[in-house]
C-alpha cells in the first residue's frame, strides 16, 4: 500500500465493512493482473456478477448485496480492473473492447463460474450488455441500472460537465463537485461520496476501454433478458428517450424509470425497489 493510495483503500474497506452480510474476498489472476471480486450469499446460490460503474468501485453495492444473497444468490461482485478498486493492472494492457471482454471470460473461468446472471451499472452496465452480446451462452439474465451508451447516447451539457474529469489536476474537490452536481446533492451516501472522490484523485488516470454504441441490429441478436431501470432524474442521458430506445430495440424486456433518483445514487438511494425488482426478475422462469 502506497501512502498515496492508504486513504482510498482505507475508506474502501470501512465501506465495504458496512456491508449488512459476511464478505468473502476472492482474488483472481489473469494475464492483465490480479482482480478483487467481493462475494456473498451461498456459495451453491446461482451466481450474480455485478459490475459497476467507474470510478464506484464493487463496494458500491452495500445497499443492495444483502437481499440478493439474501434470496439465494452467490453475489460475486467485481473490482473492474485499471479502475480504482484493490483489483491490480499489472498485466498486459487490456488493448480495447475484446481486451476488456476476454478479461472478464478469464475472471468467470478462475472462479468456475461457466454461465452466470449479470447486473450491471452506468459503465458497468455497458461492459455487462457487451458481455452477453459476445459471451450468450455464459449469460443468463442481465440487468442493467441506468446504463450508459447502450440504448442512447450522453447528453452534451453531461459532456461539457463531466470534461474537467479527465483533465490534469485530479482533485477529490473535483469529483465531489461532480458527484453533487449530477445528483443534485441529495440522496447520496456520504462515505462512497468520500470514496469515489479519493479514488479520483489518488489513482494514476488510467485509459478507459469504450467502445460504440450497439446498433439496433446487434442488440436484437441478444438472447438473454433483460431489466432496464433508469433514473428519472438522470443528467448523464435523457431516462425518456432511453426507454423509448430500450423497448423500441428489445420489445420482450422488462422497462422501468425509478422516481426520485440520479444516475450516480440509483442503486443505493432506490435500494428497496431496485433490490425488489432484481430478485423478482431473476426468479424468472428459465429456458
Amino acid at each position: 500500500m502506497s501512502a498515496r493510495t492508504a486513504p482510498f483503500l482505507a475508506a474502501y474497506d470501512a465501506l465495504l465493512a458496512r456491508w449488512p452480510v459476511p464478505v468473502e474476498a476472492l482474488t483472481v489472476r489473469t494475464a492483465h493482473g490480479t482482480t478483487r471480486i467481493n462475494a456473498c450469499g451461498p456459495r451453491d446460490g446461482r451466481p450474480l456478477v455485478l459490475l459497476h460503474g467507474g470510478g464506484a468501485t464493487s463496494a458500491m453495492w452495500f445497499a443492495n448485496a444483502a437481499a440478493w444473497a439474501e434470496a439465494g444468490h452467490r453475489v460475486l461482485a467485481v473490482d473492474l480492473i485499471g479502475d480504482p478498486g484493490r483489483s491490480v493492472h499489472d498485466g498486459v494492457p487490456l488493448d480495447g473492447v475484446p481486451g476488456l471482454l476476454g478479461w472478464l471470460d478469464a475472471v468467470l473461468d478462475g472462479l468456475g463460474v461457466p454461465e452466470t446472471d449479470v447486473c450491471g451499472h452506468s459503465y458497468g452496465g455497458w461492459i455487462a450488455l457487451e458481455y452477453a452480446l459476445h459471451a450468450p451462452a455464459r449469460v443468463g439474465r442481465l440487468a442493467l441500472l441506468d446504463p450508459t451508451q447502450c440504448f442512447a447516447g450522453f447528453r452534451p451539457g453531461y459532456l461539457l460537465r463531466a470534461l474537467p474529469l479527465f483533465l490534469p489536476g485530479r482533485t477529490p474537490d473535483r469529483a465531489r463537485s461532480y458527484l453533487d452536481w449530477e445528483t443534485g446533492g441529495s440522496r447520496l451516501d456520504p462515505d462512497w461520496r468520500e470514496l469515489y472522490a479519493l479514488g479520483y484523485a489518488d489513482f494514476p488516470a488510467t485509459r478507459v476501454v469504450t467502445g460504440p454504441r450497439p446498433t439496433p441490429a446487434r442488440l436484437r441478436t441478444l438472447t438473454s433478458p433483460v431489466l432496464a431501470l433508469l433514473a428519472a432524474g438522470s443528467r448523464t442521458h435523457d431516462p425518456a428517450r432511453v426507454t423509448e430506445a430500450a423497448r423500441r430495440t428489445l420489445p420482450a424486456a422488462e422497462v422501468a424509470i425509478v422516481p426520485d433518483t440520479a444516475h450516480h445514487n440509483l442503486p443505493m438511494a432506490a435500494a428497496p425497489e431496485v433490490n425488489q425488482r432484481l430478485v423478482e426478475f431473476l426468479s424468472g422462469a428459465r429456458a
